[in-house]
């Protein structure tokens, strides 16, 4: 089976920074669209930003200019950094594959997904 694992959430001031990760087993993260969702108390779960197989990238407006995807495929793994944190990015950060090689943006377009980190901004 595929697993994606995430790390790398926490708390933070805001203003401040975090670094989340994505380990995948059983996947290959070149092959696919690869993506992060965040899910806060209360509210559905929001697509935040994608990379597609040749590397493109794309972000909600939300996060636009502030949070950078990337993927090391040598070591099949997703990044998301994230910088200038508001408390408003407080949520539950997932992982997402997709068997295709475009993307979209909503969760049902993704076929895998890690259990998740939490990122709290004060």
């Amino acid at each position: 089976d595929v697993q994606l694992v995430e790390s790398g959430g926490g708390s933070v001031q805001a203003g401040g920074s975090l670094r989340l990760s994505c380990a995948a087993s059983r996947y290959t993260v070149s092959s696919s669209c690869m993506g992060w969702f965040r899910q806060a108390p209360g509210k559905e779960r929001e697509w935040i930003s994608s990379i597609l197989t040749a590397g493109t990238m794309s972000y909600a407006d939300s996060v636009k200019g502030r949070f950078i995807i990337s993927k090391d495929n040598t070591k099949n793994t997703l990044y998301l950094q994230m910088n200038s944190l508001k408390p408003e990015d407080t949520a539950m950060y997932y992982c997402a594959a997709s068997s295709t090689w475009y993307c979209l943006t909503t969760p049902t377009s993704f076929d895998f997904w890690g259990q998740g980190t939490q990122v709290t901004v004060s």
